[in-house]
């Protein structure tokens, strides 16, 4: 058993990398990020969206091509009062949370579920819809036969990037930084000499654009103009997305937390627009037209760098396999917010609570296992389809948009009349409100029969599915109040073991006596029914009572040295109300307390410091027992005594379960 335990470690460590220490004063500063990762990591999605976006709008316009001047110019408008918004959401809730919070905290519970949810929804599609999407375009440079392989080489990329992911957010950033900069560096000259080459006529090319909006506008009226405008606007909502990605990962920047993430959002903007309204721009100076089976960005990247020779060529090749890499990485913002999403809403319990959880390498690793799950099971159910992945995408974060900056506006029209800049930050947020809003209502009206209500469905279905376990959530919790009511009774309440010794004001330690080891979780019910369980049960046989406690660091609490030692001050506290009230009825009492992501890993490390000093203790804890065994509570609740019994069991030691019902 020993053997196997340390290959897995060993692969485990291989893999993912050794445990990090939360004692650690340099940790915050080694997984935190400075703007510019920042930028890399969360800012790949919406950098991306430059490779379909555009093209979008632009199909969208047809033969009025002209008119993506405007479209160009209502997007960039777009970007920028959505950013600014967004950084406003920042300075508001500078621990993050994003949409769900703003949500929530602003609006109602209720809304903020289902703007969490459509964000679950969403950030699954952009993992593999990315991953699909840089499939197809890695596997259209190579031979046909090919082919076959690419659904499995998109998979593997999702559980490459889990794998990465579960290691560290830092140090997955660090292998996909070359890709993005050289996405980066290839679209800025393409773009950058498109506008050179076009600078010697402009006056010729905008003679001949505002002949073809005066055509335009004879062949479909001014109104026809505008709608059609408006509807190519909003089919290019793809081109949005990504940017709710800063507000909801604040937490993971570097100090000083706000200034860094709005800088990476000054960043994503400048960059995102740069990238979109050159790329549209420039389809309408070169007059680009779809080819069959060819991207939009691929025949414009072509028709640019004739002239250019094999380097040309070779240039193109290289930008284009740039935009595959990063279609690739895109799935990083999935990875990185996603489980944080899921995290927070664990913490308000309409996800279950493991999901919260932190592994030994301080990553939400439940959430990043559930995402590349949903993202597998996407990449099967649509066999791989961007084509049929890309109507489900565009929706939900429209949702979550929507409902962000409403709650914004709401905040700023209660606040106090006299904060500062109030009616400008008003003024950004119901903006940003309406353009998203009328965003929201034309991609759903439009996309709803080309299978948008896949979308619907599958996000209702998963509000529903977190009100159901909210609700079980309360149900446990009205429970457990009526053991808690033990606290309340315990300075009156003694069974008759206790009642005997009232008169030792200050038991000394009884070396002859035996010991028992209660493991609690808080000064609480459960753990008082468990502790006064072990003397209804077992009589004068303890003479030593041993309460210890772990805890947890979960993505609640990990925010810096300041709150870890905040916890341990918490549990400490904890502890020592027992210990004083076995002490005050007569009984040796001591406590022990620690720290750590992982309960039994740190149960196991206190175990030898108490057999060390008592003989042959022996341990208990308390599990609550619900009148049916079904798939959905052993989901929602830990069961993590079970996994001490058995770890102890290896050990020889002797760890006896005490049930409590809650029925």
């Amino acid at each position: 058993m020993e053997n196997h335990k340390g290959l897995f470690g060993k692969t485990k460590e291989f893999f993912i990398g050794g445990a990090r220490s939360v004692r650690d004063p340099k940790i915050f500063h080694q997984i935190s990020l400075i703007a510019l990762l920042a930028w890399i990591g969360l800012g790949a999605d919406g950098m991306t969206s430059s490779c379909y976006g555009p093209e979008e709008s632009f199909l969208t316009l047809g033969a009025h091509y002209a008119l993506g001047i405007f479209v160009a110019l209502a997007t960039m408008i777009t970007i920028f009062v959505v950013s600014a918004s967004y950084s406003q959401l920042i300075e508001l809730f500078p621990a993050g949370g994003g949409g769900y919070l703003v949500a929530s905290k602003l609006l109602s519970p209720e809304l903020g579920v289902i703007s969490g949810s459509a964000l679950i929804i969403d950030y699954v599609l952009t993992i593999s819809l990315s991953i699909a999407s840089g499939a197809d375009a890695l596997f259209s440079f190579l031979p046909v036969h090919f082919q076959v392989y690419k659904f499995w080489v998109a998979i593997g990329g999702v559980l490459l990037l889990m794998i990465m992911n579960l290691r560290g957010v830092k140090e997955s950033i660090a292998v996909i930084s070359p890709i993005f900069i050289v996405f980066v560096v290839t679209h800025l000259i393409i773009i950058m000499y498109s506008f050179f080459v076009n600078a010697g006529n402009a006056h010729v090319v905008v003679t001949q654009t505002v002949m073809d909006i005066k055509s335009t506008a004879s062949v479909l009226g001014i109104g026809g103009m505008m709608v059609l405008m408006l509807k190519a606007y909003s089919m290019g909502a793809g081109t949005f997305t990504g940017i709710e990605a800063v507000s909801n990962g604040v937490n993971i920047f570097a100090e000083p937390k706000v200034k860094n993430a709005k800088k990476t959002m000054l960043y994503m903007a400048s960059s995102l627009t740069f990238l979109v309204v050159g790329i549209t721009v420039s389809y309408v100076l070169y007059k680009v037209t779809p080819q069959a089976g060819r991207t939009l960005n691929a025949v414009l990247f072509e028709t640019v760098v004739k002239g250019w020779g094999s380097f040309g060529s070779v240039f193109v090749q290289i930008t284009l396999v740039s935009e595959a890499a990063l279609l690739f990485v895109a799935a990083q913002t999935g990875f990185i917010d996603g489980p944080r999403v899921i995290a927070n809403m664990a913490k308000d319990h309409w996800m279950p609570s493991r999901f919260a959880l932190l592994s030994d390498r301080l990553v939400a690793k439940n959430g990043i296992f559930i995402m590349s799950l949903a993202a597998i099971c996407t990449l099967f159910i649509s066999k791989g389809s961007v084509k049929y992945m890309v109507v489900l995408y565009s929706i939900n974060v429209f949702i979550t948009f929507s409902l962000s900056q409403l709650g914004m506006v709401i905040h700023w029209w209660q606040a106090d009349k006299k904060e500062k800049n109030r009616k400008r930050k008003l003024l950004v947020n119901a903006v940003g409100f309406v353009m998203t809003a009328f965003i929201l209502v034309v991609v759903t009206a439009v996309k709803l029969k080309e299978g948008g209500w896949i979308t619907v469905v599958i996000t209702s279905g998963l509000v529903f599915l977190c009100f159901y376990i909210k609700k079980h959530y309360n149900a446990t919790g009205k429970q457990l109040l009526k053991l808690d009511s033990l606290i309340e009774a315990a300075a009156t309440y003694s069974p008759e073991i206790l009642d005997e010794k009232k008169k030792i004001k200050d038991p000394a330690y009884d070396p002859s006596g035996k010991t028992a080891v209660v493991f609690v979780n808080g000064f609480n019910g459960l753990g008082m029914h468990t502790a006064l369980s072990v003397v209804r049960l077992f009589g004068n046989t303890f003479k030593n009572f041993i309460f210890a406690q772990i805890g947890v660091i979960d993505t609640g609490n990990f925010k810096g040295t300041d709150e870890v030692d905040k916890l341990q001050t918490f549990i400490t506290g904890e502890v020592n109300s027992y210990v004083d009230f076995f002490k005050g009825n007569g009984f040796y009492a001591e406590g022990y307390t620690s720290i750590g992501t992982e309960v039994v890993e740190e149960a196991n490390k206190i175990v030898p410091k108490i057999r060390d000093k008592y003989s042959e203790p022996i341990f208990f804890g308390g599990q609550l027992v619900f009148k049916e065994d079904t798939f959905m509570n052993n989901m929602l609740h830990n069961y993590i005594v079970f996994q001490m019994q058995q770890s102890f069991y290896h050990q020889g030691i002797t760890f006896v379960i005490l049930p409590i019902r809650v029925y």
